[in-house]
């Protein structure tokens, strides 16, 4: 592994470039002193922060789902725009800012970002659009004009066709000549849309129209590229920085290989494992790219990096600020949003590609890690709800965390799932790993899904610790990444004693009273009981654990199922709220217990464990609930549009059960077996959780018995 400190021979080399230049002596600028941001979540509040220490005055906007966010509460100048898509809105969002009396309009990441049309609007109407110019973001939109304009300016292309003639015939003898596997892909594509892997001629064809038809889709456009398929490939991009006096600098490398769904989960300054000589080229070409376009403002070049010949070709060039920026500030010591507003006031780049080399071969290593809204079991199903509680990792020089939401708020699924990034640094990337495990193992969130415990094992995964980094790592270690994970005993102790502890304290219900905990004898030497399943689905297991309190704070467990027959005698148990302090015979456990609902979150030791309070049959029966597992759940967080059958109907296997809306598409959840309808659980209109009740059918016996009556 090549270590973090570099040589001085590295910041002289890199600027041996046609593309370096000193910085201009002859400048002028305008100050911005008011902006509007059009974005939201984290990366408004990031902008926000800098423009407020630049004495920049801000202004935010809004949607009806975020009226109660965090980006729209961080400004008293703040408009709402009404409808959950309105942030793509260009020109209600640049007529608020004239209205605001803006000079500016900061477009964060994403949304109109990128957006050519949007940028030369901002210019028209007299806003200084705190990005590249228009043109450069028009020429480097299109992945086959960039492609050309990339390989006349000497930056290395991966081989292919990116020509007009699409006709399949002519396309397949292209792919001949680049020779197989090939990616076919969509020109205008994005987000893994409208791409396809033919491995042979002989599925060539049937790879190019299903490319063809969801560029179609997708996009509108259906034109397509044909390029050589690298099979192990890295993720590696360049931040460059230009200004309006043609100077441009690279900010180091980041390495963002480790992907789901073609979208990046972690990403790490420097690259591993790269030599010096190849890391030099990569900031030189980079630079040539961005002096091809005419560029202003921060941008970043990404590359594809072939692990078997440690070649790398240019893939495209984001005419933006990324979301992992902060790696890269972390190793120069540099704020890139205040460079953006210096840039876009005129003002020459701060520092010279000398000095930046030579802060990034002193400063050490720095990892991003995105805390997703997500359930990475489930392929990574995105999901949403409220964080009814949410703990972050102790913020210091080196951890940083760039969040969009506090306790209490609501992750909507009308937008990105994106929680926070999490980012660390260190001396050397061993340190900077270390770190980062640890900031995760104090990150606690309850109330949806989160891909928390999945980075952790990602930190974990020798592979990964050793720099062996590809853009296919979660397939290629998926057993190892997913294994099962067997709960402790005292796990199951300690949420029995938390939510005692809940009881007692009055926070919660009563055992005695509720549905789950079970009460039994009446002096003060008495036991509770109770009976937890450690998943939802058809392997479920009941873990029952009994409670004898002998005196104030001191108990008897007894820990009852899945292989476990443990008893733990005068356990001392100290309430904390919402945390405990046990004190087993042979060692001492503090954990954090939250319950919402009948689902128990346990944090402890580093780990998050989830639980379910089995509910009694006696409960059960009282609500009509006797066989949940008879049931249908909610594939995603989802809203109830309309109920397509009534309760006691007799429905065939296939029949449509319940249409859902998610993520702004329909589903028709339709009946996997032939039975009886016995409770309609939601009705058109209600918002449910991943995995909440929708139908529940009759037994098998009781609707035997409806259709003999009927």
């Amino acid at each position: 592994m090549i270590p973090a400190s570099r040589s001085r021979a590295f910041a002289r080399a890199i600027l041996s470039s046609h593309g370096s230049r000193h910085l201009s002596s002859s400048t002028s600028s305008t100050p911005i002193t008011s902006v509007l941001i059009a974005n939201r979540g984290e990366i408004a509040l990031r902008v926000g922060r800098t423009a407020s220490e630049l004495g920049v005055r801000c202004t935010t906007i809004y949607t009806d789902p975020d009226a109660h966010s965090q980006h729209a509460l961080s400004s008293p100048f703040a408009v709402n725009l009404g409808a959950a898509n309105a942030y793509l809105d260009g020109e209600r969002i640049i007529s608020v800012a004239k209205e605001q009396g803006c000079e500016a309009l900061h477009p964060g990441y994403g949304f109109l970002s990128e957006n050519s049309a949007f940028a030369k609007r901002c210019v028209e109407e007299g806003l200084v659009f705190i990005g590249p110019p228009w043109k450069a973001i028009e020429a480097m939109g299109n992945k086959s004009r960039s492609k050309d304009i990339m390989i006349k300016a000497g930056v290395p292309c991966i081989p292919g066709y990116h020509g007009t003639n699409q006709e399949p015939e002519y396309l397949l003898e292209e792919a001949r000549k680049i020779g197989f596997p090939v990616m076919v892909k969509a020109v205008k594509g994005g987000g893994g849309k409208g791409m396809r892997i033919a491995f042979n001629e002989q599925e060539f064809l049937d790879k190019l129209e299903s490319a063809k038809s969801e560029g179609r889709n997708s996009f509108g456009d259906d034109v397509m590229l044909v390029e050589k398929y690298i099979g192990t490939p890295r993720h590696i991009e360049v931040q460059i920085f230009a200004d309006k006096y043609g100077n441009a600098v690279a900010l180091g490398e980041r390495d963002c290989s480790l992907q789901r769904r073609h979208q990046k989960i972690l990403e790490e300054a420097p690259a591993p494992n790269l030599a010096e000589s190849i890391r030099q080229d990569l900031w030189e070409k980079a630079r040539a790219a961005a002096l091809a376009v005419g560029y202003e403002g921060a941008g970043t070049v990404e590359f594809i990096f072939d692990n078997d010949t440690n070649e790398f070709f240019f893939m495209e060039m984001n005419t933006r600020l990324q979301v992992e920026h902060p790696v890269t500030e972390a190793i120069t010591g540099e704020d890139l949003v205040s460079w953006q507003f210096k840039v876009a006031a005129g003002e020459p780049l701060p520092l010279d590609q000398e000095t930046i080399a030579q802060r990034i071969s002193e400063r050490g290593w720095a990892i991003e890690a995105r805390i997703y809204a997500e359930n990475p079991s489930q392929n990574f199903m995105p999901d949403s709800g409220k964080l009814i509680h949410l703990r972050t990792p102790q913020i210091s020089q080196s951890v940083r965390i760039d969040a969009g939401f506090i306790e209490g708020d609501t992750v909507s699924s009308n937008y990105d799932g994106m929680i926070a990034k999490l980012i660390v640094s260190g001396p050397t990337r061993e340190v900077a790993l270390g770190k980062l495990h640890a900031a995760l193992q104090d990150y606690e969130v309850v109330g949806l899904s989160t891909n928390i415990e999945f980075l952790k094992k990602i930190c974990k995964s020798p592979a990964f610790i050793r720099g062996e980094v590809e853009t296919g790592y979660i397939q290629k270690y998926n057993d190892e990444l997913f294994a099962p994970e067997s709960v402790e005993p005292e796990t199951f102790a300690q949420a029995a004693l938390g939510l005692l502890a809940r009881e007692l304290s009055g926070s919660g219900v009563p055992a005695s009273q509720g549905p789950h905990g079970q009460s039994i004898g009446f002096a003060p030497s008495s036991q509770r009981q109770f009976t937890f399943l450690t998943s939802t689905g058809s392997d479920a297991e009941l873990v029952q654990v009994s409670i004898n309190q002998s005196g104030r704070n001191l108990f008897d467990v007894v820990v009852n199922g899945q292989g476990l027959d443990m008893t733990y005698t005068n356990v001392i148990c100290e309430p904390l709220a919402p945390s405990i302090s046990t004190f087993f015979p042979h060692t001492r456990i503090e954990s954090t217990v939250i319950a919402d609902g009948d689902k128990i979150t346990l944090f402890q030791r580093g780990k998050q464990t989830q639980l379910t309070l089995a509910t009694p049959s006696w409960y059960e029966k009282a609500l009509g609930l006797k066989d949940v597992a008879n049931s249908i759940l909610a594939p995603m967080p989802c809203k109830v549009l309309r109920n397509e059958v009534k309760e006691g109907d007799t429905v065939e296997k296939d029949q449509a059960l319940v249409v859902i809306e998610s993520m702004k598409m329909e589903t028709v959840i339709r009946s996997p077996q032939k039975g009886v309808i016995a409770k309609l659980v939601h009705k058109e209109g209600d918002i449910c959780k991943a995995g909440t009740v929708l139908v529940l059918f009759e037994e098998v016996d009781e609707a035997v018995a409806s259709v003999a009556a009927n």
